[in-house]
């Protein structure tokens, strides 16, 4: 759940895509967008990476233990802080929505304040706050102009809603409205019922297993006092990465971090997730009456410090983590027009994290498209990628990865992810060149060390009508399905 100082509503912002329910802050090369018209032709690049911002990016530790990177910018008269705790659902220790609940109501009061005095309190200010709880993660952020003027009160009022929130019963009362709204809506929502059961099947017992917003069944118990807990527990200044980013010097970026590290509740660093378990393999359906099936197909892949990252990452892209010209979208939808788009992704997390591929098509071809997706992945598994494929996919990244440093927002949330997850200081530069690197034998190698075809957890959602027989894959472009995705 996310949530902003003008209050964006709760029920409108329940994470629903599959691959979004493992999702941490990523420190993956962007889709290409168009803002990439302002780039260099990836014509012109032959292969090497245009030009990036260069960062000088710092680390220390307040007396207090938060790890704080920071990166100066000097562009813009402005800052932007992100704290990135080990606060997800992954530590909910058995109470499934503690930590989203915790998070949400971090701005909802302190002493003295209640949301609206909170919220009008930034916005006089031409200060944003922000906050979201995912699996391994919950963050909470500040920008603000640099001038002291602005940026002292802003962030003694951030200070104030990290270290002192009251947790208000009567927000509580109308948060929890909110998600309980947000489970009935999901009921109607096969895809999202398919990707609850997924992670279910893929974690089992493991904390990654339980939905981060919680349950039905769990958010109405929750108490105050459960939240203060938590809060004392997780938000703890030894739990924290404290990411910076702006028109700051070194000096004030310390002051800045001391500052905030010393707001927060004292203690250490929670323990690391441990690693799930193998699942086991096979198929689960979820009877849903749409014209539509839903198909996730996953299995367990890495964690976020796996050296076969970049590998994995330039392979899924041929794969079909790129959009238009993978091996899946030009199979399935170029070739037999059985879906708008299919997709797929290592969601890599602090344990093992999923690798998904998810789509939808027509309930009578549901069949034929699974055992067609499933053939492509084995086939690409033991074939692995052509040159072309691979030289296309390295031109696509060094077009892409710059963005991933266009703007202080951006950068703010690559160094809380490194931070996060214990990554190197030059971890953008280390991407790129290793990717760029990378032989046909190589990607090959690590796809196939990570993925089984004979592994594959599968969790289709639709109805059981009878199948039909798959077209034949056709080399012109075909017609699109005509049923629209439910």
């Amino acid at each position: 759940m996310k949530t902003e100082h003008r209050r964006l509503g709760l029920l409108g912002l329940i994470l629903s895509a599959a691959l979004a329910l493992g999702a941490c802050a990523s420190l993956s090369a962007p889709t290409l967008s168009g803002d990439a018209a302002k780039l260099q032709s990836l014509a012109e690049l032959d292969g090497q990476a245009p030009t990036r911002r260069t960062l000088e990016i710092q680390t220390w530790t307040t007396p207090q233990g938060a790890k704080v990177l920071f990166a100066p910018a000097r562009e813009l008269p402005m800052f932007d802080l992100r704290l990135t705790f080990a606060a997800g659902s992954s530590q909910d220790n058995g109470v499934p929505g503690l930590a989203t609940l915790t998070n949400a109501m971090l701005n909802e009061g302190v002493p003295g304040k209640d949301v609206g005095a909170i919220a009008a309190g930034f916005e006089g200010l031409g200060a944003e706050f922000g906050n979201g709880a995912y699996r391994d993660m919950a963050v909470a952020s500040l920008r603000s102009l640099s001038a002291k003027e602005q940026r002292d009160p802003a962030l003694a009022l951030f200070a104030e809603v990290l270290g002192k929130p009251t947790f208000p019963e009567d927000s509580l009362a109308r948060i929890k409205n909110q998600l309980l709204a947000g489970f009935e809506f999901q009921k109607q929502n096969p895809g999202k019922l398919a990707s609850l059961k997924l992670f279910e099947r893929l974690y089992g017992q493991h904390p990654y297993a339980h939905p981060s917003d919680g349950t039905a069944q769990s958010i109405p118990a929750i108490g105050r006092q459960q939240l203060q807990a938590f809060h004392a527990r997780a938000y703890a200044a030894g739990n924290a990465v404290i990411a910076l980013v702006g028109d700051l010097s070194r000096s004030e970026a310390e002051a800045i971090a001391n500052q905030v590290s010393a707001a927060l509740p004292q203690g250490p660093a929670l323990p690391r997730i441990a690693q799930p378990q193998a699942p086991k393999p096979g198929a689960s359906h979820i009877e849903f009456p749409s014209n539509q099936t839903h198909l996730l197909i996953a299995q367990l892949g890495i964690d976020r410090r796996d050296p076969d990252y970049a590998a994995l990452y330039l392979g899924n892209q041929i794969l079909g983590g790129s959009g238009f010209g993978t091996r899946l979208m030009t199979e399935v939808r170029e070739k037999r027009g059985l879906t708008y788009g299919v997709y797929s992704g290592f969601s890599a997390m602090q344990a093992r994290g999923p690798f998904m591929i998810n789509l939808q098509t027509r309930a009578d071809l549901s069949e034929g498209t699974l055992a067609l997706v499933k053939q492509l992945l084995a086939d690409y598994l033991r074939e692995g990628p052509t040159q072309q494929e691979l030289d296309n996919a390295k031109r696509q990244l060094a077009g892409s990865f710059p963005l991933s440093t266009a703007s202080n927002a951006d950068i703010v949330g690559q160094l809380a992810s490194m931070g996060f997850y214990d990554l190197p200081l030059s971890y953008l530069d280390d991407f790129m060149r290793d990717v760029q690197a990378l032989s046909i034998e190589q990607v090959k190698t690590a796809m196939a060390k990570h993925l089984d075809p004979e592994a594959l957890v599968v969790v289709t959602a639709g109805p059981t009508v009878a199948q039909k027989e798959l077209p034949p894959p056709n080399e012109d472009p075909v017609e699109q399905p005509s049923t629209v995705p439910h």
